[in-house]
């Protein structure tokens, strides 16, 4: 049976505490990716970051929640870069307990139909090569590899990213 799912976008006057504590509970990512652990300047660091030259206004942070309200994943999506009918994706990460369970490719699904209303052309997202997972999900999903990035510091740690995308 299909779980119900609201898919509602996110602010951070009214939603900062409850990023915090999904954060916490997706700890598992942030440690993957900055070799640090989550903090009270992580959610507040997901409600500034934005794609290269985006303004934050025409950008959406949107949260998956349970019929209850709980929030079980969360996600960033930018409009207008690397090009202008562009939509890009700059965190789509789901709660460790409900991974594998559909619920990545449903909010992905609420992404897609809001890139389409706004008339972008495409998708892309950024993954962390040492991600295969992350990656595998991407593929699936009709995201072929644009490009690849020389390593960069994220946080402590040091990653090569490679840039996919899917045409709508």
């Amino acid at each position: 049976m299909k779980t119900e799912l609201d898919f509602h976008p996110l602010s951070r006057e009214r939603h900062v505490d409850a990023v915090a504590a999904f954060f916490e509970r997706a700890a598992d990512y942030v440690m993957f990716e900055s070799g640090q652990l989550a903090d009270a300047s992580t959610a507040g660091a997901f409600f500034e970051d934005r794609a290269p030259g985006c303004d934050p206004g025409d950008s959406l942070k949107s949260a998956c929640a349970r019929a209850d309200g709980g929030i079980i994943g969360i996600a960033d999506m930018s409009f207008g870069y690397p090009e202008k009918p562009d939509a890009y994706i700059g965190l789509l990460l789901i709660d460790p307990g409900v991974r594998s369970q559909g619920v990545g490719r449903q909010f992905l699904e609420c992404l897609v139909n809001e890139a389409r209303l706004r008339k972008c052309k495409r998708m892309l997202v950024a993954v962390l090569d040492e991600n295969a997972r992350g990656r595998a999900f991407w593929e699936r999903e009709g995201f072929v590899i644009e490009k690849s990035f020389e390593p960069r510091q994220i946080g402590s740690k040091v990653h090569v990213l490679h840039r996919l995308t899917r045409a709508l």
